[in-house]
């Protein structure tokens, strides 16, 4: 974490959304961050699916505070970027629940989180005025902290979820954009929307800097960038992709009998270097 103070880190992290585009490719251990950022990321965000899977358990909210937080403190300690960290729901559904998250968040070294608008994997959401107290929640606690520049990206689960009627979907997440810009969040994660047109007018009406997530098949930065905006990330996806080239290389192993070649594989060397 060099030698910056929480507070600097968190103001590096803003300033990232300020102009051009934020591309975050989810980090989910140590070494997945130290690879992610030796490629030039400018920051770590964490995927909660990741290190659940990383865990031995299912994705969906089903980790501790406790436990989910120490694997952010691992990857904060590889990597001399900021750190943003996913804590899912916030670990309970009240403001303290909140702001005991962003406390233990930021006594792991990590200078941002996404806070979903859902407290369970069951489709239903914090209505605007409860989710809006919880932000506020996350806001004070941070500035308690003398870190007030902790950057909260409120996520909403409308479009992941598909809550409401279809053709409502768009104004609700406006809505909800207004009000947890009111409360102090200061960036929109949308996940599940990947139209490009529906993404245009969300950045158009939206007071947030927008965060789209992308994936196989998905728009690339280039096409979210156009329809303005400003933080890209994808979730599991990089997980998925280091998760399928080991069953890959298992399934070679033992129905063939030898191990596959990949001319771009990593090495002992590269891998045991990044934390020389």
């Amino acid at each position: 974490m060099a030698t910056r103070s929480l507070n600097a880190e968190a103001q590096l992290l803003r300033s990232y959304h300020a102009e051009g585009i934020l591309v975050l490719p989810n980090a989910w251990d140590g070494a997945s961050a130290a690879l992610i950022a030796a490629e030039g990321a400018k920051a770590i965000a964490t995927t909660s699916g990741g290190i659940s899977w990383a865990l031995g358990r299912s994705d969906g909210q089903r980790l501790s505070r406790a436990r989910m937080l120490r694997m952010v403190e691992s990857i904060v300690a590889a990597v001399e970027v900021p750190v943003t960290a996913d804590v899912e729901g916030g670990y309970g559904p009240t403001g303290e629940d909140v702001a005991e998250t962003v406390r233990a968040t930021l006594a792991a070294g990590a200078v941002g989180i996404n806070l979903e608008d859902s407290g369970a994997p069951d489709g239903v959401l914090f209505d605007v005025e409860a989710q809006g107290a919880r932000i506020r929640a996350a806001r004070r606690a941070a500035a308690d902290a003398a870190v007030p520049e902790f950057v909260i990206n409120a996520r909403t689960d409308v479009f992941l979820f598909q809550v409401g009627e279809p053709a409502g979907r768009l104004d609700e997440v406006i809505g909800r954009a207004k009000a947890y810009a009111e409360a102090g969040a200061d960036c929109l994660f949308v996940p599940g929307l990947v139209d490009l047109a529906a993404l245009e007018a969300l950045t158009a009406a939206s007071p947030l800097p927008v965060n789209a997530m992308t994936g196989p098949g998905g728009p690339g930065v280039a096409e979210l960038s156009a329809v303005g905006v400003r933080r890209v990330s994808v979730g599991t996806a990089t997980a998925e992709t280091a998760y399928s080239a080991a069953r890959r290389a298992a399934r070679e192993l033992l129905s063939r009998g030898a191990y596959p070649v990949d001319a771009d594989a990593l090495t002992y060397p590269d891998v045991n270097g990044l934390f020389a």
